[in-house]
């Protein structure tokens, strides 16, 4: 995750650089159920709404809690499919408010109503997160429900008048850029806390559709907005937070938008970069899906590590003998093609790696999403027609074979 908000306020109020650290244990994303009365275009679990067999009870939810306590695990970010249609979700949340962790809900809003916010609220999460990906029409085609928008919005409305901190998900494609501006005029419109921007990343139906994913130019417009958004709230004294997820490229970006606005805090920001560490799949985020397999993050349910029935989370995220996971904790990790040659390299950490291995079946290969020119990135001999290209998805047989070593 790229907090904007956080790098924006380091070109007012500098603050020293330190070394790259990870924190004691991962932010953990839990999909405690799968089942969704949506059908999203991007969903990367292929939520759907019927019953998943298997998945973990209750008390063994209960049992993971205690296990990833142990684990130092500092962040649970409640998932799904559509986590409220679990039935103790609430009971669950209670029990890790009270041990102490940070707790947050992910849904897609539409359940939200007069019935449930006082439940919701009693739970008392950190933060809401409701996913808006375009406005109107536009979100309920991406939803694949009439009326998912104006739920949501209800939703936000409750959860925002209960006083939870609530924020927007969009993820962006060439079919809904259009409606960006409007999505954070909106954030301003309705006191929404925060703003989640998020590239489509080729998993799950995200990568049966990459063929709508945004081109390279459209990508550059949305930062630039964003980074602009972001500077005038905090020019106007009014605390809003942005951030990104899904393709590390944004700080190399916003570096370069810095060396234009603000050149004289460029190098600051540049050791700042560093000391975020880009990419942290399989390091600072990990998975657990519905069954409890986990995962080096929620991108890559095609990669299983071992299941939390079986053996303890800490136990899991620390084997180095697995091949995907030693090389998402090395650093450098070794990346090939322009990745490698890349002078961000130590900025972006090489970028989500499921892209690249999706197109090509090689997941050290150059990352697709890299919306930086040749020669943003410092390559003496820029070719950037020789750039791997995003061929639409024609079916599993026509995949490349997947490899980690």
């Amino acid at each position: 995750m790229f907090r904007i908000s956080q790098f924006i306020a380091e070109i007012d109020t500098p603050t020293p650089v330190g070394p790259h650290r990870s924190p004691p244990g991962p932010v953990v994303i839990w999909n405690l159920i799968r089942r969704c009365n949506l059908t999203c275009r991007h969903c990367y679990s292929v939520s759907t709404n019927t019953h998943f067999p298997g998945e973990l009870s209750t008390e063994e939810i209960y049992r993971v809690q205690d296990d990833l306590k142990a684990a130092r695990v500092p962040v649970l970010i409640l998932s799904g499919g559509e986590p409220l249609l679990h039935p103790d979700i609430y009971a669950i949340a209670r029990r890790a408010k009270s041990m102490g962790f940070y707790v947050a809900l992910s849904s897609n809003g539409t359940l939200i109503d007069a019935s449930n916010i006082a439940a919701i609220a009693e739970c008392d999460f950190d933060y809401v997160g409701i996913s808006l990906d375009g406005l109107g029409a536009t979100h309920d085609r991406f939803r694949q429900q009439q009326g998912a928008f104006d739920a949501s919005l209800h939703a936000i409305r409750l959860c925002r008048d209960h006083g939870l901190k609530i924020g927007v998900r969009y993820t962006m494609t060439r079919d809904n850029a259009d409606d960006l501006p409007g999505l954070l005029q909106l954030v301003e419109d309705e006191g929404i806390d925060r703003f989640y921007f998020s590239h489509l990343n080729y998993a799950g139906r995200g990568n049966k559709n990459r063929a709508e994913d945004a081109q390279h130019k459209l990508t550059r417009q949305a930062m630039e907005l964003l980074f602009d958004t972001c500077l005038a709230y905090r020019r106007r004294g009014v605390h809003k937070e942005f951030t990104t997820g899904n393709n590390d490229a944004d700080g190399p970006f916003f570096l370069h938008w810095v060396r234009r606005h603000f050149p004289q805090q460029a190098e600051h920001i540049a050791g700042k970069l560093r000391q975020w560490g880009g990419n942290a799949s399989g390091q600072n985020v990990a998975n657990i899906d519905n069954l409890g397999v986990v995962h080096p993050d929620t991108m890559w349910w095609h990669y299983p590590l071992a299941n939390v029935r079986d053996k303890a989370f800490g136990a899991i995220w620390a084997d180095l003998s697995d091949p995907l996971m030693a090389g998402l904790k090395q650093r450098p990790r070794p990346v090939e093609g322009r990745c490698a040659g890349c002078a961000h390299l130590a900025i972006c950490n090489g970028n989500t790696r499921v892209r690249a291995q999706q197109l090509t079946g090689n997941l050290w290969a150059e990352d697709p999403g890299c919306y930086l020119t040749d020669a943003e990135i410092g390559l003496a001999d820029a070719h950037d027609a020789d750039r791997l290209v995003v061929k639409p998805f024609r079916g599993m047989r026509h995949e490349a074979p997947h490899r980690y070593a």
